[in-house]
């Protein structure tokens, strides 16, 4: 791994998770959040860094998503035993998430890095919106706001599947 300034963010991002999870867990919902909106923030520094002075490595392609995945599906199944968002909803973003990963385990055994393409960087925005809208007590409109980010943000999980296997078919392709 090289340790370049967005491979460092990445890995901080991951080390973030815990704190945030404990500070959510243990009925600190403010905090948490205020982990949460910096690791997310973290995202978008480190795929702006890693652009803006060439440092793309096959670690961030890999990790970057990962990191990401593990930041919102710890809040998601958080927010699942908070009662804040429906399980079956979270199944269904975590399946997409493990059917990505090993779509690209497949991909990468045949030399293949796959970059996340925009409906999954689309999708994981709204997640992480939603997220923050849901982890900090808010009621009223931002509240619901956030409901319809829970709804399009399953919509998105789906969207960005089907396009992520159709767009990437031929990795599976025996040859």
């Amino acid at each position: 791994m090289v340790w370049n300034a967005p491979n460092i963010l990445t890995v901080l991002r991951m080390c973030l998770v815990p704190v945030f999870v404990a500070l959510l867990m243990t009925g600190n919902p403010i905090p948490a959040g205020i982990i949460f909106i910096a690791a997310s923030l973290t995202d978008t520094l480190d795929g702006y860094l890693a652009r803006k002075n060439n440092q793309i490595t096959v670690f961030g392609k890999f990790m970057d998503p990962l990191a990401d995945k593990l930041l919102v599906c710890s809040a998601l199944i958080c927010m699942v035993e908070l009662k804040t968002i429906p399980a079956w909803i979270v199944i269904v973003i975590v399946g997409r998430d493990f059917i990505i990963s090993g779509f690209r385990l497949v991909a990468a055994e045949r030399g293949v890095v796959i970059a996340a393409g925009f409906w999954g960087k689309l999708k994981t925005v709204v997640q992480m919106v939603m997220c923050i809208l849901l982890i900090f007590p808010f009621t009223g409109i931002i509240h619901q706001i956030g409901i319809v980010l829970m709804w399009a943000a399953l919509a998105l999980t789906i969207i960005s599947l089907v396009d992520y296997l159709y767009a990437n078919r031929g990795v599976l392709s025996e040859k």
